[in-house]
């Protein structure tokens, strides 16, 4: 793995992430039970001026401590010509190469918005450093609970300070399988028949609300399986990290190893993963989209 630059104020990427999670949960925490702006980007998803705001904080500290670092956030989906940061476009994230200095801090200032609007505590946000279009830091910060997952590329992945592993279950019928609704019809019904193909073979379902938080959970071993249909880049982009560094897989639905752009996700222990590709071969929910 490239090494990681120190910032501006000394400080390693994961302690700058750490801090960067904790700035802005002070403000999600802060804004919970204040009245919101809502706006819709699309069917069920929606937007409020807390994620912006929160985003804005991000792009603001991650900016003084790398000022020369690629930026990709949700609700700005790239960087402006102002924004003091390197572009990012084209860039690894979309397919190309720009060599081993390509590095970009990739955030969603507020994962399981609707939640967060709606008064449900269950959210999070994601702070993680890509180079050359890999995640190498990656922090999900639950600020209701207190709880950071952390994971840094080869040196596993933490919550709290504690070590992290996937689930040590050997069977579907054993197990809690995560999920959540895709914005896609097609997607969160097809995601639907996968359970009911299932089903009675398994312990119970959770659909989450924060997909992030969903892949965090997998990699705790919370839920023993996680499965979308479709996720951005700053939906996965520290899941993606801590699955792998406890100990688990993560694919994309044709079994392929997920990545930043990656077509859907599947994220357990090689066990579980195996019997659900079984379980799965065929179905719709299986067949590429992109």
């Amino acid at each position: 793995m490239t090494d990681l630059p120190t910032s501006t104020t000394g400080s390693t990427a994961v302690d700058v992430a750490r801090e960067a999670a904790s700035l802005a949960g002070n403000i999600l925490l802060r804004r919970f039970d204040q009245v919101k702006q809502v706006a819709f980007k699309g069917r069920g998803n929606v937007v409020t001026d807390v994620d912006t705001e929160v985003e804005a904080a991000l792009a603001d500290f991650l900016r003084s401590e790398y000022p020369d670092m690629g930026f990709l956030g949700e609700e700005t989906a790239g960087t402006s010509e102002d924004d003091g940061f390197a572009p990012v476009v084209p860039s690894p994230l979309a397919g190309e190469r720009q060599g081993e200095g390509a590095f970009v801090w990739i955030v969603d200032p507020l994962d399981g918005t609707r939640n967060y609007a709606s008064g449900i505590p269950f959210y999070s946000l994601v702070v993680a450093l890509a180079v050359d279009g890999e995640p190498v830091v990656g922090v999900n910060y639950d600020p209701t609970r207190g709880e950071m997952f952390v994971a840094e590329k080869g040196r596993g992945a933490f919550l709290n300070g504690a070590r992290l592993q996937v689930s040590s279950r050997t069977a579907l019928e054993d197990s809690i399988i995560g999920l959540d609704l895709s914005y896609s019809e097609y997607g969160g019904a097809n995601g639907l028949d996968v359970l009911r193909e299932i089903w009675p073979d398994m312990q119970t379902a959770r659909i989450m609300g924060s997909a992030a938080l969903g892949l965090s959970y997998a990699a705790a071993g919370r839920t023993d399986l996680y499965f979308h249909h479709s996720l951005e880049p700053w939906d996965q982009a520290a899941g993606l990290l801590l699955v792998r560094e406890a100990g688990g897989v993560v694919t994309d639905r044709t079994g392929a190893p997920a990545g930043l752009r990656s077509d859907g996700l599947i994220a357990s222990s090689e066990t579980l993963h195996a019997e659900f590709m079984r379980r799965t071969e065929g179905m719709a929910w299986r067949r590429p989209t992109r």
